[in-house]
């Protein structure tokens, strides 16, 4: 088990969570495709659910809130990046060109939060750690293993995280398509191009999460009612990978990682 028992360097992906109309379709779903175990949460936390593995917390999952005067947000997976401050990562992603969705906000007493978007237009979040770290499986199937944003300015994304979050970033020798996003000499998530994308593809930030088998993930999904992006295919060094969506248009990949098999 990749169970981590230390806290998140700052920078670091260290949670991710979906936001859809149908909560408990969507704990359904994944239940059956990744072995979730999760339950509508309580009220005051507006119903969350943080979905288990093993007995521990690997993602969350939320209904999507009503918008006053306002089109609700489409569903979508968000990647969340450990910091020390909140307030202090919320003051530098304004002043490095970025827009604050939702402003920084207790979590009971668990941690404190906000959700922004880089000046191309992808959405992230930012977690400030106090009762729950974040992910506490990692890298195993049925777990977040990478976190890969798509941008079209590629020299203006490695500015802004820099700025905002204190990323560093270079080239991949293994993958030289690829842009990887460090902490603290580590590589912690990758950036790419957008030319390969379909046309009208947001910029954004893909979550993967690791399967020991690519193709029967696909098809268990096909059968639940999910649509394939990308089909399975194999990626050099990496492993074998898809890019699919849930029945209610959360989109997310897997990756069968070539190290485990």
């Amino acid at each position: 088990m990749s169970e981590v028992t230390t806290p998140y360097e700052a920078g670091t992906p260290c949670w991710t969570d979906l936001m859809v109309p149908n909560q408990q379709a969507a704990l359904d779903f994944y239940r059956d495709l990744f072995g979730w175990q999760g339950e509508i949460g309580p009220e005051e936390f507006g119903g969350y659910s943080s979905c288990s593995l093993k007995g521990k917390a690997v993602a969350g999952i939320m209904q999507t809130p009503k918008m006053e005067g306002q089109p609700s947000p489409p569903p979508a997976w968000t990647t969340y990046f450990a910091t020390a401050d909140a307030d202090a990562t919320q003051a530098a992603i304004s002043a490095a060109g970025g827009t604050v969705i939702v402003p920084v906000a207790d979590v009971g007493t668990i941690g404190r939060m906000l959700i922004a978007a880089d000046p191309q237009g992808a959405v992230f979040g930012v977690w400030q750690a106090k009762d729950f770290g974040g992910a506490q499986i990692v890298n195993e199937p049925g777990a977040l293993v990478w976190n890969q944003l798509a941008t079209p300015d590629g020299d203006g994304a490695r500015a802004f995280y820099k700025a905002a979050l204190g990323l560093d970033s270079g080239p991949m020798p293994e993958l030289p398509e690829f842009i990887g996003f460090q902490v603290k000499g580590r590589t912690i998530g990758g950036m790419q191009g957008m030319e390969n994308l379909p046309e009208g593809t947001p910029p954004h930030w893909l979550v993967n999460f690791a399967v020991d088998d690519v193709d029967s993930t696909v098809d268990a999904l096909v059968r639940g009612g999910g649509n394939v992006i990308a089909p399975a295919f194999d990626m050099e060094k990496v492993g074998r990978m898809a890019v699919l969506q849930d029945p209610q248009g959360g989109i997310f990949a897997v990756v069968a990682l070539a190290s485990a098999g």
